[in-house]
C-alpha cells in the first residue's frame, strides 16, 4: 500500500480571504518530489499553507503519515522556506537601512550562533563546504549579503533534517555556481534520506531534475498532479517574443504620455567613485574601487554572493553611513558638500532585496508605489491628486492596476515585487538602479518587465545600473558592465 506522506482532500481554507476558488485535493506520496509551480498571483502560496496546516478547513481533509518518524505534527516534520525567508527575517525593528548601520546591530546574532548544535557532523561538514561558509561563521547576521543569506536559510533549515522540505523559489539571489550545486545537493540528499522535497517555483526552467512530478497552479486552481515527463510533454513555452512585440509599442505610448519633467542634472557624471574601500570588522567587502559612471550609460553589475554589490549600491543610494567617509561624487557634486539624502535620492528609483525586505507594511499598493515619489518606505504623507494620477499610470504600464487597492501584505511575493519595482519608476528618475528586479516573476511577468526596462533605457539621458545573476534578464541596451570580485 502506497504511503501518503500528506494527503489533502476536497480541502477548502476556512478564511475566503486566504481559499483558492476551488476545493483542492494533493498527495504527496513516499519516495515524490514534487514542483508546484504556476504564474505570479496563481495560488501556490495559499496551497501550501494549506498543506503545513497554517489555514484551518471549512472543508474536506488532510491526513499525515511521516513514518518512520514518530510524530505525526506536520510542525515537527515540514520545514517551510518561505520567499521572503531568502532575506532573512524582517520584524517590527527592522528598517531598510539597518544593514549598513552598524550602531543598531549589537545584539544582532552571528552565523554560527543563529545555527546553534548540531548533532549530523557529517551533514554539518558537506554544507559548509558546498557553500563556502566558514568564513561566514563569525559574521552577523545582518551582515550577510543576499546570496549569502539564501545559504544560511538552507543550511539551518537542513541541518533540523526535515521530513517534508518546501522551498520556495530556492536558486533565487544565488550566483550560477551556487544554483548547479544546490541542485546536486538536493538531488543527492533527496536520494539519501528519507528527506521528501517540494519547491514552489515560479521559473520552469528551475523544476530540477531530481523533481519527479509537477501539481500546477492557475487562476486560484490546483491541478492534477503529473509525472515531470508529462507535464514537460504538454506543457508550451510563453511565446515571450510576441509578448514583446505587441508590448513595446504601448509601453512607449504610455511612457510618452506620462509628463517628462527633464533632466534637472546638469553634470554628465552620475556617479563617480576613487578608491572606495569598505570594511565591516575585519572584512574587507570593497577595496580601492574606482569606478565611473556617465549619463546615458547602462551598466550591468555582477559579482558571486558576497562580492558586494548591494553595498555598493547602497553607498549610491546614500543608505551606507560608510559613504561619507569615502570619496564619491555624485551627480558632480562631492558627497558631504553640503547635499541632504534627500537630494541624492530625488534623481534615483532604486528597488532591492532589503527594501522588500522592510516593506511589512499594510499600505495599499496604490500607496507604495506613490511612496517612491516621496522616497519613504511607506507612505506618511497624503499624495496629491497629481502624484496619485502618476501612480496609476506607471502601474498601468506594469500591468498590475487591478491591484491597487490591495493591502501590500496580502499579495503574493512575486505582485511585491512587481509594485515595488513600479515603484523605482515612478518618478522618471535620472538614475535607475535595479537589484535583482525580476525575482519571483514568472516567464510572462519577466519579459513584460524587461520590455519595460528596454523602454525606459530609451527616454533622453536616462542611466541604469542593474544586477542580476541570469544573464537572459539584462536589457539589449547594456553598454558596460562591471564585475566584482569576492574579498576572502
Amino acid at each position: 500500500m502506497c504511503q501518503h506522506i500528506i494527503n489533502l482532500q476536497n480541502g477548502l481554507a476556512r478564511n475566503p480571504a486566504t481559499r483558492l476558488k476551488s476545493a483542492a485535493s494533493f498527495q504527496l506520496d513516499n519516495g515524490e518530489h514534487i514542483a508546484i509551480v504556476g504564474p505570479n498571483g496563481a495560488g501556490k502560496s495559499m496551497l501550501i499553507e494549506m498543506l503545513t496546516g497554517k489555514y484551518p478547513l471549512i472543508k474536506g481533509s488532510i491526513e499525515y503519515d511521516f513514518a518512520p518518524g514518530h510524530s505525526n505534527a506536520p510542525y515537527e516534520n515540514i520545514k517551510y522556506i518561505t520567499f521572503r525567508d531568502s532575506y532573512g527575517t524582517a520584524d517590527a525593528n527592522y528598517y531598510h537601512q539597518q544593514r549598513w548601520n552598524s550602531q543598531d546591530q549589537y545584539d544582532i546574532p552571528i552565523v554560527s550562533e543563529s545555527l546553534g548544535d548540531i548533532e549530523n557532523v557529517q551533514l554539518r561538514d558537506e554544507l559548509f563546504e558546498l557553500f563556502g561558509m566558514e568564513p561566514l561563521l563569525d559574521k552577523k547576521l545582518i551582515y550577510l549579503s543576499n546570496g549569502e543569506m539564501r545559504k544560511f536559510q538552507l543550511i539551518k533549515t537542513l541541518i533540523t533534517n526535515p521530513r517534508v522540505l518546501i522551498i520556495d523559489n530556492p536558486f533565487i539571489g544565488l550566483d550560477a555556481r551556487t544554483r548547479e550545486l544546490l541542485g546536486v545537493l538536493l538531488k543527492d540528499i533527496s536520494q539519501r534520506s528519507a528527506l521528501q522535497i517540494i519547491l514552489v517555483v515560479s521559473r520552469i526552467e528551475d523544476i530540477s531534475e531530481f523533481i519527479t512530478h509537477v501539481v500546477p497552479v492557475n487562476d486560484m486552481v490546483c491541478g492534477e498532479k503529473v509525472t515531470r515527463k508529462e507535464f514537460f510533454d504538454t506543457y508550451k513555452t510563453p511565446v515571450t517574443t510576441d509578448i514583446k512585440s505587441a508590448f513595446e509599442a504601448e509601453v512607449k505610448r504610455k511612457m510618452d504620455e506620462i509628463p517628462d519633467h527633464g533632466n534637472s542634472i546638469e553634470s554628465d557624471m552620475m556617479v563617480k567613485l576613487n578608491n572606495v574601500s569598505i570594511k565591516y570588522g575585519n572584512r574587507t567587502i570593497l577595496k580601492g574601487l574606482d569606478w565611473t559612471v556617465m549619463k546615458g550609460e547602462k551598466w550591468a553589475l555582477s559579482g558571486e554572493n558576497g562580492a558586494g554589490k548591494s553595498t555598493l549600491l547602497s553607498i549610491i543610494c546614500a543608505d551606507n553611513p560608510q559613504s561619507y567617509a569615502c570619496d564619491i561624487s555624485l551627480f558632480g557634486r562631492k558627497r558631504g558638500t553640503g547635499e541632504s539624502i534627500w537630494d541624492i535620492k530625488k534623481h534615483i528609483g532604486y528597488v532591492s532585496p532589503e527594501m522588500h525586505r522592510s516593506y511589512t507594511t499594510n499600505n495599499s499598493a496604490l500607496e507604495i508605489v506613490a511612496s517612491g515619489l516621496l522616497d519613504t518606505i511607506g507612505l506618511y504623507v497624503k499624495p496629491k491628486p497629481e502624484q496619485i494620477a502618476i501612480s496609476e499610470s506607471w502601474m498601468d504600464i506594469f500591468g498590475i492596476s487591478d491591484l491597487k487597492d490591495r493591502p501590500m501584505n496580502q499579495l503574493s511575493s512575486g505582485e511585491q515585487r512587481l509594485i515595488l519595482v513600479a515603484r523605482a519608476f515612478v518618478k522618471d528618475p535620472e538614475l535607475l538602479i535595479l537589484d535583482e528586479p525580476l525575482h519571483g516573476l514568472d516567464a510572462k511577468n519577466r519579459a513584460k518587465v524587461k520590455t519595460i526596462i528596454e523602454c525606459f533605457c530609451q527616454r533622453r539621458d536616462k542611466t541604469l545600473i542593474m544586477v542580476t545573476h541570469y544573464e537572459e534578464e539584462l536589457p539589449e541596451s547594456i553598454t558596460n558592465r562591471l564585475f566584482l570580485k569576492r574579498n576572502i
